[in-house]
């Protein structure tokens, strides 16, 4: 399958890392210092699901030479969507799925509005992985998740195809008739965390042990609950719970990626997450006081270091 990666970060490294590997005909987008390193040393990934090194790979910042592709992989930092999916035009074609990999609920349909709709399926994956140095990917959880389906809930022959090529390269995809579900279960948990990581600058123990802030993060994620059901989408009826317990499990010093980016003074992806929330809410006619504390209080930091 020819495969385009939108964003060749940590999830995008990761995951083009384990197509290319697996043979695919990946083509990495990237510019600046990483798309040097990529064309000079090729990509490494160091995972605890087994490293991957590939000394050659195929990278370019100029979509428009690579032509329409497959499947095309959008793993963007959410405030850079709106640029990506301009520069991406030439990617997209009768026979091309896009599949969207950010943080957020309303990827697939910012990037419909630009594209159309058509080649759009939505996605989540459950994984830490970074770029630690340009050309080379940390993945740092124990292991990975990525579930993806068409908005319509059909099962259909290209998804069906996209997830054997998936897990032909040992990824651990699945292929859902409930996307918006899967999306809205890990916003759940996502938001809630990132927003109160940054705003008490504390890894995930401290967030779980420290009985103030467990409350604030427990608050924040009954509020996207609500929000969600407001605007249907029938969330498990223990998300809440599920997502509390999922933070108990991160190993020591999890961090979230909004965090991290708050601590190295870079831009956040608060609109999309907190502010994309606030704004929902708003819509729905729900109160969310401590997520619209959380969003009030970075807003200062969400172009980087002020």
């Amino acid at each position: 399958m020819r495969i385009a990666i939108m964003g060749s970060g940590g999830i995008g490294g990761y995951y083009g890392g384990r197509l290319a590997a697996a043979g695919e005909d990946v083509i990495f987008i990237a510019r600046g210092a990483n798309l040097a390193a990529l064309r000079d040393a090729g990509l490494r990934v160091e995972s605890k699901l087994g490293d991957i090194s590939l000394p050659t790979v195929n990278a370019t910042d100029d979509p428009a030479a690579v032509g329409a592709v497959e499947l095309v992989i959008v793993a963007t930092k959410a405030y850079g969507l709106d640029a990506a999916m301009q520069s991406m035009r030439p990617l997209v074609g009768a026979q091309t799925t896009v599949l969207p990999l950010l943080n957020g609920v309303d990827s697939a349909e910012r990037l419909g509005a630009v594209l159309g709709m058509g080649p759009m399926v939505g996605g989540s994956c459950l994984l830490s992985s970074t770029r630690v140095a340009p050309g080379r990917v940390r993945h740092n959880t124990p292991g990975e998740r990525l579930v993806f389906g068409e908005l319509s809930g059909e099962i259909t022959p290209r998804c069906q195809a996209i997830e054997a090529t998936f897990k032909q390269a040992h990824i651990n995809a699945e292929l859902s008739p409930q996307i918006g579900v899967e999306l809205w279960s890990k916003f759940v948990f996502y938001a809630a965390i990132a927003g109160s990581s940054c705003v008490s600058r504390g890894s995930s123990e401290l967030l779980s042990g420290d009985a103030d802030l467990r409350w604030m993060l427990l608050e924040a994620m009954r509020e996207i609950e609500r929000v969600a059901r407001a605007r249907g989408v029938a969330l498990r009826a223990t998300i809440v719970d599920d997502s509390m317990a999922q933070v108990d499990r991160l190993p020591p010093g999890s961090k979230p990626s909004m965090l991290v980016d708050l601590e190295n003074g870079r831009p956040l992806e608060l609109d999309a997450v907190c502010g994309s929330l606030v704004r929902m809410a708003a819509e729905a006619g729900v109160e969310v006081p401590v997520n619209r504390t959380l969003y009030a209080a970075l807003k200062r930091y969400e172009h980087g270091a002020p």
